[in-house]
């Protein structure tokens, strides 16, 4: 069977896999993949992808760098705060994905709790630096020394990431749709969260 064959079958055997009851959120390290595979996660469930970063630039009509550099972090986390309760409370339930930063907040774990489920896209330290290290987007890591800087954000940041209601292990290796499978996965064990087809 030829690749395009396999992958229109993959797709119709697993089309929707079943109806969303809640907002599934994106939890991880800059790097983990959480807009990728979202963005695969929300075709395959037929709902919307958000990306909290991308519509806290569009609110702001600036840059996530920018937004940083002018008026700090401090600001960025409330607009961020803002903009995931708006999500979060939309009547159409989706996929979001959220910045690394995003799930730090008690605040915004009490919002994704209430109106949605947490997945963590678990990588370890090298598969991120490995995927953040040639790219200039990151504000929290234009530091003299950004592989330092990434370990102590990671090490800060795990055990809060560990709070997350379902973990999924995102190892460098498994392609975008074999991440969304492995989500899906973990979803059906919260039919709270997606009521299986039939």
């Amino acid at each position: 069977m030829c690749e395009t064959e396999q992958n229109s079958d993959r797709s119709a055997a697993a089309s929707p896999p079943g109806r969303l009851k809640k907002t599934v959120v994106m939890v991880g390290m800059m790097g983990a993949g959480k807009t990728a595979v979202g963005r695969a996660l929300a075709a395959r469930l037929d709902v919307p992808f958000l990306d909290s970063d991308a519509e806290i630039e569009v609110a702001a009509n600036r840059t996530i760098p920018e937004i940083f550099a002018n008026e700090g972090e401090a600001f960025f986390r409330d607009k961020e705060s803002r903009v995931i309760a708006r999500l979060l409370q939309r009547p159409q339930h989706g996929v979001l994905s959220t910045g690394g930063g995003a799930f730090l907040s008690a605040t915004n774990r009490q919002m994704i709790s209430l109106y949605g489920v947490s997945v963590w896209l678990q990588a370890d330290l090298e598969v991120l630096w490995n995927r953040v290290r040639h790219r200039d987007t990151r504000p929290l890591l234009r530091t003299a020394d950004p592989r330092a800087t990434l370990a102590a954000l990671y090490d800060s940041r795990v055990p809060l990431y560990a709070k997350a209601d379902l973990a999924v292990n995102s190892d460098g290796q498994a392609a975008i749709e074999d991440m969304v499978d492995r989500v899906l996965a973990a979803l059906a064990a919260r039919p709270d969260v997606l009521e299986p087809q039939g």
